[in-house]
């Protein structure tokens, strides 16, 4: 009978951690480490009555890329801003902006995929830096590299000014 006692006060004891040990196990949410995209921001051509940055709105855009078959943005309305996935399987993306008929414009944009391992659950990511961007200025006047880093925070890397 006493044997059965500390055994019971043992498990009862014990139970906390060996729950808390098990817990600590579970698998590894891979959804909170996203895949990092490339934020543009849109603004108006600054002036020289004001320096400071004034957001734009394109009336309509619809946005592929070159050597895919997806549509990243479908005749959007009253664009702000885009978020544009980079490849992984290549040092370039081209992605082509098209405002509406015969309107548009070609962003060719240099990355640097580098891989790094995150966990044996969730295998390996790619960190992705813009490097450079060449494009057409049909719409676009000109554009410029705000933080080079993408992420998953919404972190701006290009201002396009119209």
């Amino acid at each position: 009978m006493k044997r059965f006692t500390r055994l019971l006060l043992f498990a009862t004891l014990a139970s906390p951690l060996v729950g808390g040990i098990a817990s600590c196990s579970q698998d590894e949410d891979c959804s909170l480490s996203a895949r990092a995209s490339m934020v543009c921001g849109v603004y108006k051509m600054p002036s020289e009555e004001w320096n400071t940055l004034h957001q734009d709105t394109i009336d309509s855009l619809t946005v592929t890329a070159i050597g895919t078959d997806s549509v990243i943005l479908n005749n959007q309305k009253n664009v702000t801003s885009l978020t544009l996935p980079l490849r992984y399987t290549a040092d370039s993306t081209v992605f082509v902006l098209n405002y509406g008929g015969r309107l548009r414009d070609t962003l060719v944009v240099r990355q640097t995929n580098t891989p790094y391992f995150l966990s044996m659950d969730c295998g390996y990511q790619m960190k992705q830096a813009v490097s450079s961007v060449r494009y057409s200025r049909h719409v676009l006047d000109s554009l410029s590299i705000a933080t080079a880093d993408a992420d998953i925070y919404g972190t701006e890397n290009l201002r396009l000014f119209y």
